[in-house]
Parts: structure tokens; C-alpha cells; sequence
């Protein structure tokens, strides 16, 4: 299995990033997650500026964040949010970590080794414990995140999807 590593995206990535968001859009999906809205973004250099930006400084109704491409062999095949801290929302749906995997690397076992880089991200931030949501009929998140300690603490309901709620101890 290839080496894989979260990085921070720089303008090195750009080409790659573009086509790693073209990707999700030719194959129907309307969000990346974990990508700090790349899918959304006029252009590569305006995400760029706000992911950076959104390490230190939280929009509003936002929180700090991290935003990482996950690369194996020079190509990115997801992105990672870390999210510092927890808001309302957060705390009811989205959790402290944000993941996706590019559309043609999928079912690879990329996202537990993902989600495992993410939460020693979230250990060197000081966190005790991160949560880690999904919807309730992504069985293949439901399991990457028990693979990495994910327990269940309850089921919400939002937009009128159920979301699971998993805590993992770090």
C-alpha cells in the first residue's frame, strides 16, 4: 500500500486539486467534505487564501480549522478538515474531523488511514476526544470510523437525514 500523507495545500497542488474537485463533479456529488468548500470555489487561489486563512481565523459562524489534501504517490485522493473546536453545529452534526475520498480511489482503505492522520492532528492541537459524524446510510463511514474508535453516542436528525454522532477517544 502507497505512502500516505496529509499536506497543506500550497498553489503546488492546484492542477491536482481542480481535477480531484472535477472528479466529484462528473460524478454527481454536490459536496467534498472536508475540503473547506473547494467544490463551490470560483477559483483555486480564493479557496486557497480562505482555508489558509481559516487556521487562525474563523469566518463567521465558522470555527478555526485545518484543511489538508491527502496525497499517495504525488496524487491527491482526499481531503481532511480538522476543525479546533467545536460550535452548535459542530457539536450536533458535523463534528471536529471532515473527510472525503476522490471518487476513483475509493474502497482502497484510504479514508481510515485518513481519518487516523486526522486524529493525531487533533492530538498535537491538545484534543482529549474528536467527533466524527456521518449519515446514517454512509455504511462505509459508519465502519472507517469504528475501525478508528469511533462509539456511537446517538443519531440526529438533520434536514431530514439521519446523522450518527461518534466520539473517538484520542
Amino acid at each position: 500500500m502507497q505512502e500516505l500523507t496529509l499536506v497543506i495545500p500550497t498553489t503546488e497542488h492546484k492542477e491536482d486539486a481542480w481535477a480531484f474537485r472535477q472528479e466529484f463533479i462528473d460524478n454527481g456529488e454536490p459536496k467534498i467534505y472536508g475540503s473547506g468548500g473547494l467544490i463551490k470555489a470560483a477559483d483555486y487561489e480564493s479557496w486557497l487564501t480562505k482555508v489558509i486563512n481559516q487556521q487562525t481565523t474563523a469566518e463567521p459562524g465558522k470555527v478555526t480549522s485545518t484543511t489538508y489534501f491527502a496525497v499517495a504517490d504525488g496524487r491527491i485522493v482526499g481531503t481532511v478538515q480538522v476543525r479546533h473546536e467545536l460550535n452548535e453545529f459542530l457539536l450536533r452534526a458535523g463534528g471536529n474531523i471532515g473527510y472525503s475520498v476522490r471518487p476513483s480511489e475509493r474502497r482502497k482503505g484510504y479514508a481510515a488511514r485518513m481519518l487516523a492522520l486526522a486524529l493525531q492532528k487533533c492530538k498535537e492541537l491538545g484534543m482529549k476526544k474528536a467527533l466524527v459524524t456521518c449519515r446514517k446510510d454512509n455504511i462505509a463511514s459508519a465502519r472507517t470510523i469504528q475501525k478508528c474508535g469511533g462509539v456511537l453516542e446517538n443519531e440526529v436528525v438533520v434536514d431530514n437525514k439521519i446523522i450518527q454522532r461518534y466520539w473517538i477517544k484520542i
